[in-house]
């Protein structure tokens, strides 16, 4: 299972990648600034098609982010503890001996003062 959602990801990604390279820049030369300069019909139009590429930027994102949630989620048992190791306070450490306690020393008593 964990396998097919990080090649879904994987395939989003490119897809994703494809989408931001045929947007057009700032300068109007991408995608929607060569169909508008060939002066053909237009069956979706400059703006629509910006906007679907948007769109589509959007949820390809939307998909990619939600994968990677589920993606942890699904991880086996083996491969988090290879991902995630023991901290050092939770590593086995060696029983060694404790030392015996040694009773606190005694502060010297004073005499007791005479009752009057």
């Amino acid at each position: 299972m964990h396998l097919f959602i990080v090649v879904i990801s994987l395939l989003a990604s490119v897809l994703l990648i494809g989408v931001i390279l045929l947007q057009s820049p700032k300068s109007g030369s991408g995608l929607t600034g060569g169909i508008a300069s060939l002066g053909t019909v237009q069956t979706l139009g400059v703006r629509r098609t910006g906007d679907f590429l948007s769109k589509t930027t959007g949820v390809l994102a939307g998909i990619i982010m939600l994968l990677c949630f589920i993606a942890q989620f699904t991880l086996p048992n083996k491969e988090s503890e290879r991902v995630a190791p023991k901290s050092i306070l939770q590593q086995s450490v060696p029983a060694q001996p404790a030392a015996p306690l040694k009773p606190a020393p005694v502060a010297p008593s004073l005499p007791a003062l005479p009752a009057k």
